[in-house]
């Protein structure tokens, strides 16, 4: 075996050889360049046939493959994720790279999303490439489909299925190499390419002056680029990756051809926003009419009401002096019989009266109310009982809508589409000072917004977490709330609803903008990944459905015993009284609500969604649902989530 010397002339980045014939300076220098373990050997193996040329880079002790084939000289580099010279490897790389005439990008098919990372910069920098799409056999038994025709499209050069293992595809290496051409290129980049190619700078080097490359940066006597222009040209190319895979790779089946198909649509806004409005209608009548509608009637009234807080109310009736009112209720709502009985020293003691009671009470429509003398038994089940009221309403009224709202969130989030939802309104967040990742933030708000507060330490800039937990705490509604506020909404009408929503969208509009303007500095760029589209699948949408909402259950419970008990101790104490009366110029005179709304609106500053809840008991037109539901999230807060 031959051994040849590898040198660099140290300005020009160019590779000599010494050679008695000079051979590299006739013959066309074909690269092999991949990640690490992509196959680049066996496929060098194969083109290298018997003849094979390994040397050490010039101050290194990294090995240097050559060989011929077809005429021309071909080179395998080591694996590297990047063209730079942050490791031996990666210079030696860096050098032939630049050297060379031709590129086969070789690309493991299992991992486009990680590998095309490195195509994207070859073809930025100017070079002729060509892409062997390696492992296509593996993808296939893992009924993954790549659209090669839309691949060699969307990056402008030839693409070419292989299996360097069962040398399927080798034989279209030469045709790869003949027809290896310069791909397509963002032209933002070349906006920042062309103060240095303008200085007679190739592409190849002046692109990776911009990323940073101190080595190519000090050949030519210049500055490297900036931390804020490496960081740009990185994000866009991991979006550019993003976007690509997510048009070329889905389920190799005709759903998998359908979600691809959704993907894509999801990420242009043209299609994308009736997509979401779609969704929204759906999700409008799986939780605003199926959950809250059937389910949550079922298990507050029949299950709440009808069965725990009766039968608890009427144990502790027993021995403590109770008065109990008892309607009857026709379909209508409407009381058609009516019946007070007094127990001075509990039921227990009048066997008949008790009897008469519970035959009363028993009756289809009918609904009893307890009323305790002792305050004591007032505060834990009197109508704002600590246990009654707080446990009907957490387990039977709020846990079946939060339950819906994470389920819909686990399917949306399962099936790849909250993604495909936060890059297409990224631009969109833009002009409010946010990217597209603080869409989860937002989402999850309207599940629990002292979780969603938790979540914005994810974002890239404590401006942009400002915007964003301010908008959660004066505009998002919880799922609890949203779902309370959704029950409302159902029966008072269209025109409720579209000036909630216009209400709501103003204030988010206005906030957001204020903030924008007053706060310093810019919203970071979107980085994220997009998985494939596809079915949600059931084990996964369950778990995060039941760890989500046994989380809320353990973070809200708390918040609603002590707001349960303080509403309790001011109405045993006079204080609820002088409450309503503090705020009936503005409940009764401004709002126009009833005197009671305060209740509310006292229990909302403990959660929000308690508060919403607490309306139901009141008897409110339309526009007296619409001005509370307003209030209550625009001007109520939530004290559990400023706690983190």
């Amino acid at each position: 075996m031959k051994s040849d010397n590898i040198i660099s002339n140290g300005h020009s980045g160019k590779l000599n050889f010494d050679n008695p014939v000079n051979e590299i300076e006739i013959r066309e220098k074909v690269v092999l360049v991949g990640n690490p373990n992509v196959g680049k050997s066996c496929i060098f193996n194969f083109m290298s046939g018997m003849y094979v040329d390994v040397s050490n880079f010039p101050g290194t002790t990294v090995s240097i493959t050559k060989s011929n084939f077809n005429g021309k000289e071909i080179f395998d580099t080591p694996g590297i994720y990047g063209v730079s010279s942050f490791n031996d490897e990666e210079r030696v790389a860096k050098e032939i790279i630049l050297d060379s005439e031709i590129i086969i990008n070789v690309v493991n098919a299992l991992h486009l999303e990680r590998d095309l990372f490195l195509t994207l910069q070859l073809i930025d920098m100017g070079k002729k490439v060509s892409v062997l799409l390696n492992f296509a056999d593996e993808i296939k038994k893992r009924k993954i489909k790549i659209d090669t025709q839309k691949l060699s499209e969307l990056l402008g050069v030839e693409i070419i299925e292989t299996s360097a293992i069962n040398k399927t595809g080798l034989d279209k290496i030469d045709f790869a190499i003949q027809n290896a051409r310069v791909g397509n290129q963002e032209l933002d980049l070349h906006f920042m390419l062309q103060t240095l190619t303008d200085k007679f700078v190739p592409q190849a080097d002046a692109l990776l002056i911009l990323e940073g490359d101190e080595e190519t940066a000090n050949n030519y006597k210049l500055s490297n680029g900036t931390a804020d222009q490496r960081e740009k040209i990185y994000i866009g190319r991991r979006n550019r990756v993003n976007e690509i895979v997510d048009q070329v790779e889905y389920e190799d089946s005709k759903s998998g051809e359908f979600f691809n198909r959704m993907g894509r649509l999801s990420l242009n806004p043209k299609t994308g926003l009736p997509i979401l409005g779609a969704i929204l209608v759906l999700v409008y009548f799986f939780i605003g009419d199926f959950v809250s509608q059937q389910i949550v009637d079922f298990t507050e009234n029949t299950l709440g009401k009808g069965l725990f807080e009766y039968n608890v109310k009427s144990f502790v009736a027993n021995y403590t002096p109770t008065s109990i009112d008892v309607s009857i209720l026709d379909h209508s709502e409407n009381v058609v019989d009516l019946k007070t009985f007094n127990f001075p020293e509990g039921k227990n003691v009048n066997s008949t009266l008790n009897k008469e009671f519970v035959e009363f009470s028993k009756q289809p429509g009918a609904t009893s109310d307890f009323h305790y003398s002792n305050p004591f038994v007032r505060l834990f089940f009197g109508e704002f009982g600590v246990i009654t009221m707080t446990i009907t309403y957490l387990l039977f009224l709020l846990f079946p809508l939060v339950i819906g709202f994470y389920f819909v969130m686990a399917m949306l989030e399962d099936s790849g589409y909250l993604p495909r939802l936060a890059t297409m309104l990224d631009r969109t967040f833009n002009k409010i000072g946010l990217n597209g990742r603080a869409v989860i933030p937002i989402m999850l708000g309207f599940g629990c917004i002292t979780m969603a507060n938790i979540t914005t330490r994810l974002l890239g800039s404590e401006r942009e977490k400002s915007i964003v937990t301010a908008i959660l705490q004066f505009v998002i509604p919880c799922s609890a709330q949203l779902a309370v506020i959704t029950v409302l909404l159902s029966g008072a009408g269209i025109k409720p609803l579209l000036i909630f929503v216009f209400v709501i969208a103003s204030v988010l509009i206005t906030l957001s903008t204020i903030l924008n303007k007053l706060l310093p500095g810019e919203s970071t760029p979107l980085l994220i990944d997009l998985p494939i589209m596809g079915f949600p699948k059931l084990k996964n949408v369950i778990k995060k459905t039941y760890y989500r909402s046994w989380g809320f259950m353990k973070e809200a419970g708390f918040w609603f015993f002590i707001g349960a008990l303080a509403v309790g101790i001011f109405e045993i104490t006079g204080i609820l009284k002088v409450w309503q009366d503090l705020l009936a110029p503005l409940t009764t005179t401004w709002l126009k609500l009833p005197k009671e709304a305060a209740n509310a609106f006292v229990m909302g500053m403990v959660r929000r969604d308690f508060g919403a809840a607490g309306l139901f008991d009141l008897n409110l037109t339309s526009m007296q649902i619409t001005v509370a539901i307003i209030t209550i999230t625009l001007f109520v807060p939530c004290i559990a989530s400023f706690v983190v």
